[in-house]
């Protein structure tokens, strides 16, 4: 397995899909021996309800998740420099991660996960967007940092 970091931060347009969701099964997957957030360039939105349905499904809790930006992680104290890793999810949250770490010496890396918000006619069709969304960070978590290691001992 890769190494991992010891701080990753996820970011989106919204904070309210794809980056609760890869802070939410990264945290599963690997355990809490490294510092996860994420926040988005806009906190603009709640949490959205079909994140928190086909991340259930993968018994990963969403529903307690607080949506926030950059500038509200900064005005609580959150460092953006601190972090090792920040994982861009939207065109959007690149640039503005790109421009905020500009002056640390961090990596920054860009997914381009499937925004799947305004997809989908029914419901069933929603969760199918949302579950490939939820699917895509699941390979590329894997594809990172290698298999989930076992962290629950029930």
């Amino acid at each position: 397995m890769t190494e991992l970091p010891q701080s990753v931060l996820f970011c989106c347009d919204h904070n309210a899909v794809r980056s609760p969701m890869a802070e939410g099964i990264m945290k599963k997957f690997y355990g809490t021996g490294t510092y996860v957030q994420s926040a988005g360039v806009k906190s603009d939105l709640e949490i959205n309800g079909f994140s928190i349905s086909v991340s259930a499904e993968m018994d990963v809790e969403l529903s307690r998740h607080r949506v926030r930006s950059f500038d509200e992680m900064e005005d609580w104290g959150d460092d953006l420099g601190s972090f090792d890793l920040v994982i861009a999810l939207s065109p959007a949250s690149q640039r503005r991660a790109l421009e905020l770490t500009r002056l640390h010496a961090l990596e920054v890396e860009y997914w381009p996960i499937l925004d799947p918000t305004g997809l989908g006619e029914t419901r069933e069709a929603k969760l199918t967007q949302f579950r490939a969304a939820r699917d895509q960070i699941v390979a590329r978590l894997v594809s990172r940092f290698g298999p989930p290691v076992e962290t629950d001992k029930t």
